[in-house]
């Protein structure tokens, strides 16, 4: 037989968007998240901006160096009577000494007039320079650029016309650094920074996500006490809590009492009702049973159904003004347990067998509501079986249910007549006594809890009853 659902669960929670589904839930992980990415960002911008001076910083004392030397080979050098250059600069660097170093300077005619050179000897060879066309001079007759060394490395070139004497003849001057090794340093200086800053910023990391952790402790405080609350073991939210979270727990605390007023004002009400309906019905039982005769009988059982009525709606509106409390708890294996003894010293012709869970599971309601069902269920299962009849508890697939199913081996219901069971005073069978009530209290009930019924065929022949209701973890 297919498996039907007969009692739905509570409404379910609506959907949100899917940007918000994917953006994880826990607000610990969000604040960590965004104080990481803020303090990664803010590393980035850092890191960038001190490279940044660094290098502006370095090549304009690169350029100061260049010139500096410049100015001073041009002090250092002169010209004889017969236009020959002269001198022996000395610029203070051993650079100017080395082969191939990159660190070059040399003196060449710019005039008439004027012949042979000056170079320094770690300049092997002559290293071009581009056209006055392409990099004109400027007002002081200097210009700057970039050449290609003697072993391949990166040049920065100052270079200067000068003139020599009051004859206007002029030399051209020319001092040149290795770039390539300024880039090296910066490229150094950028390792170790980002070396620093990288080990700085796991250290910020892990002490701002110490911080959150511990400033978000006392929301932890708040559910550990709210799920005491909830498993019944504590009234209300104790303890001292921040400003912050302070008022959201004297809110819950003040729900939780009115609630429980809500609770006690429904139950009193219930009882009264009870109370002021009991004497006229008993009357009317009575009266019916003395009058007798087919009118008498037909008025005591309309008032034996009219109690079975009132007592059933007298238990859903207890149940109903209950259901969402958050302090109520029944352990249910010991509360199976009693009922099955009961029920087979009743019935000892039918064998019952119990089959229960390694683990604890609580009843996240009432026990004389649990009592009621498994009541109601159990006296249908053994009205109807043959010979067997099988409990058996245990977890349901979800976390926060659990599941009751009844077994016997009776002629069990069809799918098509599984519904019609359900409804109130409906009987698929006149020859068993009874009123018809029994699987619709159930159903009731279950529906109240926000539980699931399914009325399935049993492995053992006949019925098998599975419910399925909240637990408490």
């Amino acid at each position: 037989m297919s498996r039907r659902r007969n009692s739905e669960p509570l409404k379910p929670t609506a959907r949100a968007p899917l940007s918000l589904r994917l953006w994880p839930r826990s607000l610990t992980f969000r604040v960590i998240a965004f104080s990481t990415v803020w303090a990664i960002l803010t590393l980035v911008v850092i890191f960038t901006l001190i490279t940044t001076l660094y290098r502006q910083a370095s090549e304009r004392g690169f350029d100061s160096l260049l010139s500096a030397h410049l100015f001073n080979l041009i002090g250092s050098v002169g010209i004889s009577d017969t236009g020959a250059l002269i001198g022996a600069p000395d610029l203070g660097d051993l650079r100017f000494s080395e082969p191939k170093s990159g660190w070059y300077w040399s003196v060449e005619p710019a005039s008439e007039g004027v012949h042979g050179d000056l170079h320094s000897s770690s300049m092997t060879s002559k290293i071009p320079s581009p056209s006055v066309a392409e990099v004109p001079f400027n007002a002081s007759f200097q210009r700057s650029y970039s050449a290609e060394g003697i072993d391949g490395e990166q040049l920065e070139v100052f270079e200067s016309e000068f003139v020599l004497d009051a004859k206007n003849r002029a030399a051209r001057f020319r001092v040149m650094g290795n770039q390539s090794e300024l880039e090296q340093e910066i490229a150094t200086f950028q390792r170790r920074l980002l070396t620093y800053l990288s080990l700085f910023g796991v250290g910020m990391i892990a002490i701002n996500a110490i911080a959150i952790l511990l400033g978000l402790q006392p929301l932890r405080r708040v559910r550990n006490a709210l799920a005491m609350v909830r498993e019944g073991t504590a009234q209300r939210l104790h303890g001292r809590f921040p400003a912050e979270i302070e008022p959201l727990a004297n809110e819950t605390n003040a729900l939780i009492e009115n609630n429980k007023r809500i609770v006690e004002r429904s139950r009193t009400q219930v009882g009264n009702l009870a109370h002021s309906l009991k004497t006229p019905l008993a009357v009317l039982l009575n009266e019916g049973r003395a009058l007798g005769g087919a009118k008498g009988q037909l008025i005591a059982e309309q008032a034996a159904s009219m109690q079975k009525q009132v007592d059933h709606y007298l238990q859903r509106a207890r149940v109903a003004a209950q259901r969402d409390s958050v302090v109520y708890r029944t352990p249910v294996a010991p509360l199976v347990q009693r009922m099955v003894r009961v029920l087979q010293k009743l019935n000892p012709q039918t064998s019952l067998s119990l089959s229960l869970p390694a683990t604890e599971i609580v009843f996240a309601g009432e026990r004389e509501d649990l009592e009621e069902l498994l009541g109601n269920l159990l006296e249908n299962a053994m009205k109807w079986a043959k010979s067997a009849v099988s409990v058996t508890v245990g977890p349901g697939k979800d976390d926060n249910l659990f599941e009751i199913s009844i077994d016997d081996d009776g002629p069990g219901i069809p799918e098509d007549k599984a519904r019609d069971a359900l409804k109130r005073g409906r009987r698929l069978d006149e020859t068993k006594p009874g009123t018809g009530l029994g699987l619709a209290i159930v159903a009731d009930l279950v529906n109240e809890y926000g539980g699931i019924l399914a009325l399935e065929r049993s492995g053992l022949g006949g019925l098998k009853a599975v419910v399925r209701l909240r637990s408490l973890q």
